[in-house]
């Protein structure tokens, strides 16, 4: 365990304790003012995030999947019946990043290089994209939109997410 401090201007006192949570495991940020009343004096204690487990493997994250089929028709629907100026729900963009993943799979089993690697992994960070801004309501365990290894692994990432539907 250990103390960070941090010198910042008030303004950004919500993101600095943001990122550090996100980068650590950390207590409540206790904030004083810099002698001069400018800036905030921010102590948090934190640690080491514990390291996560394995991503779930496809055949734990979809072993109650709907068939390809199925999901192709209601994300298709889905996407034709959103109202005009409404968004789509994290719903639709999980499923359709796991459909894809699922596609992706698929094909990597069969030997075939398209680009349905490409089209899955971008679906997948569409979904991160929607759960770091705030949109969605993740489950993040073990990890979270933020984590280093999601930015490594999106498609990991979506099996995680999508394993908790089930």
């Amino acid at each position: 365990m250990f103390e960070i401090r941090v010198i910042t201007d008030p303004a950004d006192t919500n993101r600095v304790t943001d990122a550090l949570s996100a980068a650590f495991d950390t207590g409540p940020a206790r904030q004083y003012p810099t002698r001069d009343g400018k800036r905030t004096r921010l102590y948090v204690t934190a640690d080491h995030r514990p390291e996560p487990g394995p991503w779930p493997t496809p055949e734990e994250a979809y072993v109650l999947a709907p068939s390809i089929i199925r999901e192709i028709g209601w994300t298709a629907q889905t996407a034709a019946d959103k109202p005009l100026g409404e968004t789509l729900s994290r719903e639709f963009w999980l499923r359709k990043a796991a459909l894809l993943d699922r596609i992706a799979l698929s094909e990597e089993e069969d030997g075939v290089n398209d680009d349905a690697v490409e089209a899955a992994t971008e679906a997948a960070r569409q979904l991160i994209a929607y759960d770091r801004d705030g949109e969605g309501d993740y489950h993040g365990t073990p990890y979270w939109p933020e984590h280093p290894a999601t930015t490594a692994n999106p498609r990991g990432y979506v099996r995680q997410e999508y394993a908790t539907l089930t």
